[in-house]
């Protein structure tokens, strides 16, 4: 038995083929950040469309539910009909069989071909989200790296951010904001490990120090200068202006720190 994973409750009913006429419950397995948050405020209006279909939720921390959902893909348990996963476990799940392919719900003729644009979703998304060709999984949201930095705390030390600051700058603006004492920490980074924690992040500085995991030939870069260097900035920029505890943060709980500066 495969598993279906869908990243939008608008297709639920439509990919489970539920029958009015038969009650069914769907679990859905889903990441505890705001944007999870919001498609589980759209289940009222999923019920009032499909009174006979019950929705039940399972939220986790990304790590545990990465770890949770991979246990029961791979052991075929059956525990989740819908699962938010990313562009890392598409084409290793979609090569192993354990995604159906949405590519056939798109015809012409089909109500969600009607309804909903595919062609709207940015294409790098699309494909990170296929294998072969085909689509296994439809985006709720993408991420891409960018930053972010408060417009008072820099007026105050006299700071311009440049329209493309490179890391350098960041840690200089970093250490002139920095006042642990006034509970003012210059830069907040995800510190927590995990695919898609700190290494969401980690991995662009590599790509920015001119590093990468693999070469042309599959060798891995990990032992290179490239990435030495991004590490030890990685590290050093935590320590001297992060927030305490940096390894138990991650996107969740920066978001949080975030919003608290402002």
């Amino acid at each position: 038995m495969k598993r279906l994973s869908l990243l939008s409750l608008a297709l639920c009913a439509t990919s489970l083929g539920v029958s009015a006429q038969a009650a069914t419950t769907i679990t859905i397995a889903t990441v505890n950040n705001p944007d999870m948050v919001t498609m589980q405020k759209l289940t009222p209006e999923f019920t009032k469309k499909y009174p006979d279909i019950n929705v039940k939720w399972v939220v986790l921390p990304e790590n545990e539910l990465r770890q949770k959902v991979t246990l029961d893909v791979a052991s075929n348990a059956g525990g989740f009909d819908v699962a938010t996963v990313g562009t890392y476990e598409v084409p290793i799940w979609a090569k192993n069989g354990w995604l159906d392919p949405l590519n056939p719900m798109f015809n012409k003729d089909t109500a969600i071909a009607k309804s909903y644009g595919l062609t709207d979703v940015l294409e790098p998304v699309r494909k990170g989200l296929s294998y072969n060709g085909q689509l296994y999984a439809l985006p709720f949201y993408a991420e891409s790296s960018m930053t972010y930095y408060n417009k008072d705390l820099f007026k105050k030390a006299g700071l311009t951010m440049p329209a493309q600051p490179t890391w350098q700058q960041i840690e200089q603006f970093a250490a002139k904001i920095h006042n642990p004492a006034q509970g003012v920490y210059g830069i907040c980074l995800r510190g927590l490990p995990g695919w898609g924690e700190n290494m969401a992040l980690f991995t662009t500085i590599v790509n920015t120090f001119g590093g990468r995991w693999y070469d042309q030939n599959w060798n891995a870069q990990l032992n290179t200068p490239a990435w030495k260097n991004a590490m030890t900035f990685y590290v050093n920029l935590l320590k001297k202006y992060g927030p305490p505890g940096a390894t138990s943060n991650g996107f969740t709980q920066e978001l949080h720190l975030a919003i608290l500066s402002e």
